[in-house]
């Protein structure tokens, strides 16, 4: 069993690494959306210092807590859409039949759709982040954390993104809804979350994990703690398999269509 993990791992890696290479073919066209990504992530600072110019703190986050904050989340989700980026149009594959090419693979059909793509721009978000970390806050203890928690964090964004693209087995359109809730997440992730309070704020913490992949993780690299820590391993585990769980109870209701797709 062991030897069969460790070969749809190598597989997937695989998959991952010839992504990004066939990205590179054009090499000004890669590192200009790299660049540029970078960039349009680095205009936001320039907003929050003006905003903490004004006011000692927004929702008891200062300026290092910010930028934590904008640097887990540009981390976790170039991360997740470097590594699992079809993952975010699984909808369009279940509607359209697409998944027909997946099935005939020798290989697990869920790692071979979410590995099937990369997106390229992601690359930018993800060394943001890491640029973000190092310069604004950057201490041995915490930099580990951070690495830990992008991981983290990507598993969530992706089980959620999953679990959302998965409801197209069942219900017609609901890619409108996942899309939605999938984008709120990702939105949401760039505000302190002292900023919402009551149903809002409970809200992010369960239906829209955005809590548990960025806030939870934030407070920890500000004053660890060992049990939130765990809380939120935990909650990866329990997303990642639940996701997992969903998908391939819809995927029995998986119905092919007549659409002829190799792929190499």
């Amino acid at each position: 069993m062991l030897t069969a993990v460790k070969n749809q791992i190598r597989v997937c890696g695989l998959s991952v690494k010839y992504n990004i290479m066939r990205e590179m073919l054009n090499k000004v066209t890669f590192l200009t959306n790299i660049l540029f990504m970078m960039l349009n992530n680095a205009t936001f600072i320039v907003q929050w210092v003006i905003l903490l110019r004004l006011k000692d703190n927004v929702g008891g986050y200062k300026m290092e807590e910010i930028m934590m904050l904008w640097g887990l989340a540009a981390g976790t989700f170039g991360l997740s859409h470097i590594l699992f980026a079809r993952v975010f149009s699984l909808p369009d594959l279940i509607i359209n039949g697409k998944l027909d090419a997946y099935l005939v693979q020798p290989k697990n059909v869920l790692l071979s759709v979410m590995t099937s793509a990369t997106d390229t721009s992601a690359i930018g978000d993800f060394l943001y982040g890491m640029l973000i970390i190092c310069i604004f806050c950057f201490s041995v203890k915490r930099f580990f954390l951070f690495l830990l928690f992008t991981v983290t964090g990507a598993v969530i964004l992706t089980a959620f993104a999953l679990l959302m693209g998965s409801l197209s087995f069942w219900f017609v359109r609901a890619e409108i809804v996942g899309n939605h809730m999938v984008g709120s997440m990702a939105s949401f992730s760039t505000y302190p979350d002292g900023i919402f309070k009551g149903a809002v704020r409970l809200l992010f913490y369960s239906v829209i994990p955005v809590g548990m992949s960025i806030y939870l993780p934030v407070h920890i690299m500000t004053s660890f703690d060992v049990g939130k820590l765990f809380v939120v391993l935990g909650y990866t585990f329990l997303l990642m398999g639940a996701a997992a769980a969903v998908f391939y109870r819809g995927l029995r209701r998986y119905s092919s269509s007549s659409l002829m797709a190799a792929r190499m």
